[in-house]
């Protein structure tokens, strides 16, 4: 069996609470805290060290997919806030609301000759 509830007695053992981010190291039999809600799990020892190389190679294989998958969102974040701020500016048609435009048209001069 490799999940255990709280408060269930327990072998020897390293135990995990994924949910909680909890390990418990039990040196000899012993209770695992919390209630029957809490959810343990023991990972013998030989499959730890079996998985830890595959663990290695999935994170070094993932790693620049990662870097290259941030750098392209940065970028195209920074593209599409460009592009929005241009649009915009050009559909904004320049009025303000503070100010008044009451002064209307200026009219022309008369000549008086």
């Amino acid at each position: 069996m490799l999940t255990y509830k709280g408060g269930n007695k327990v072998s020897k053992g390293t135990y995990w609470n994924l949910r909680k981010g909890l390990r418990v190291d039990v040196a000899a039999e012993d209770i695992l805290p919390g209630d029957a809600a809490s959810t343990f799990l023991r990972m013998p020892v030989a499959v730890m060290l079996l998985s830890g190389p595959f663990i290695g190679l999935l994170y070094a294989i993932l790693m620049p997919i990662i870097g290259i998958a941030t750098v392209a969102a940065f970028a195209g974040r920074g593209i599409l806030r460009g592009m929005y701020n241009l649009v915009a500016k050009s559909v904004t048609f320049g009025w303000q609301p503070r100010n008044a435009y009451l002064s209307g048209k200026k009219k022309e001069k008369k000549d008086t000759k």
